[in-house]
């Protein structure tokens, strides 16, 4: 029996606070499809903390489920999206994004980020009718590589997108970890600024499921309750979705359970480093991947759960561990010092 596993972060089930705060409503009666007392309560913290107090505001079950709506919701039939190869939408989702009827144009990219010259180019060589005409730009903020956005490029992005009438989407199923990160300078302010829409994950930084969709372009929020019923997302019960979000943003707990996450992680790749190891993409989130020999990994995957992400080579790889929020320090310490004895 493995003694611990940093497949993922969403094997645990929910910080205790937020099931008191389904429970507090639970025998209470309530309007349906969102227009409840709890959600209600939840869209004016969730305004409150990004600064926004015109956003829109909706819960969904999973970000699969909110990168399909939102997507269906962004796109005429013939339009397309552009996403890094190592995009959510396209390596993880079986397609969902495709069934809808819309390609994605795939940006190659090594730390899982996309670049204003590579938009460019692709608006570029999409010339006239015979080809699908881009019109959402896709980022994933922390991404699938666990590295974050800077102000910097994210206006970049926008200002590239703006000047080819192009909508910017972020997914944010990790989107706590990433402004908790400290090589992250941006704040909520500044994706309401440069971003028409994101979603903030709930799922995978403490709640039990859930995930909060925050518009700030208005033209893009009309209808949209249509898109998410055609999308089986609007829930007759989503108070309960709304009451962890009532939760995770009352006293910033949000913030400070992705700050531990982040601090897991940041313990494991301070010390792998110090003892010569190096990594696939610079240790920032919660998501870290070092290169470790085959042999090592074998012994590892004795006693410890973890994905092999990319072979790097014949004799080495590059491994995925994920920390969370409900990560105990006692765990990392554990494996530390079983990967030390590996290497004395």
């Amino acid at each position: 029996m493995l003694k611990y596993h940093f497949f993922n972060d969403y094997s645990e089930g929910a910080h205790p606070a937020l099931l008191e705060f389904i429970t507090e409503s639970n025998l209470s009666q309530e309007e349906g499809y969102g227009n409840d007392r709890v959600s209600m309560k939840a869209r004016d913290l969730i305004r409150q903390s990004v600064g926004n107090p015109k956003a829109h505001i909706h819960f969904v079950s999973g970000g699969t489920q909110a990168n399909l709506v939102v997507l269906a919701s962004m796109l005429k039939p013939h339009e397309s999206l552009m996403a890094a190869e190592s995009a959510h939408i396209h390596t993880h989702e079986a397609g969902a994004i495709e069934t809808t009827g819309h390609k994605i144009n795939t940006i190659s990219s090594e730390n899982g980020k996309i670049l204003p010259d590579q938009i460019r180019f692709i608006m570029e060589t999409h010339t006239d009718e015979h080809m699908v005409k881009p019109r959402v730009v896709f980022i994933s903020n922390s991404t699938e590589l666990g590295t974050v956005y800077t102000i910097n490029e994210l206006e970049n992005i926008s200002k590239v997108c703006k000047s080819h009438g192009l909508f910017l989407y972020m997914d944010g199923a990790r989107l706590g970890s990433a402004l908790m990160s400290q090589a992250s300078d941006l704040s909520f302010s500044d994706l309401n600024r440069w971003v028409d829409i994101y979603y903030i994950g709930g799922t995978k930084n403490g709640a039990l499921m859930g995930e909060a969709i925050v518009i700030n372009n208005s033209e893009l929020a009309r209808d949209f309750r249509y898109h998410l019923k055609q999308r089986g997302a609007l829930v007759a019960k989503s108070r309960f979705l709304g009451a962890q979000f009532a939760g995770l943003f009352q006293n910033d707990l949000y913030f400070s359970l992705a700050r531990h996450a982040n601090a897991m992680a940041d313990k494991i790749s301070a010390h792998l480093g110090k003892w010569g190891f190096s990594f696939l993409t610079t240790p920032s989130t919660n998501q870290i991947f070092p290169i470790l020999p085959n042999a090592m990994i074998m012994r590892l995957q004795e006693l410890y759960g973890f994905h092999v992400w990319k072979k790097m080579g014949h004799e080495s790889s590059a491994i995925r561990l994920v920390t969370s929020w409900a990560t105990q320090e006692e765990a990392v310490d554990g494996f530390l010092m079983d990967f030390k004895a590996m290497i004395d």
